[in-house]
């Protein structure tokens, strides 16, 4: 795990660069509790943020524990306790 915090911004970076989505998507207001498919992202960009972040973070993310990071704020808050 990394001593930085990882933050939305760190998030929805991971995010779009394994969805291929354009950096500069501007999905509006308050997203901490939206849902992948809220915010048009599928099961196959889950799978491949979490394989971003054990990369990056080297948080592992097995399939329960995806199971359960229903939001950006539950995988922020995953991420950030190791």
């Amino acid at each position: 795990m990394s001593d930085k915090i990882f933050e939305l911004t760190d998030l929805m970076r991971i995010l779009r660069a394994g969805a291929g989505a354009e950096q500069d998507v501007d999905h509006g207001g308050e997203i901490l509790d939206a849902t992948f498919d809220d915010l048009g992202y599928d099961s196959i960009a889950l799978l491949e943020t979490a394989g971003r972040i054990n990369r990056e973070y080297g948080v592992t993310m097995d399939d329960d524990a995806l199971a359960g990071c229903t939001t950006l704020r539950r995988i922020i808050d995953r991420v950030n306790a190791g």
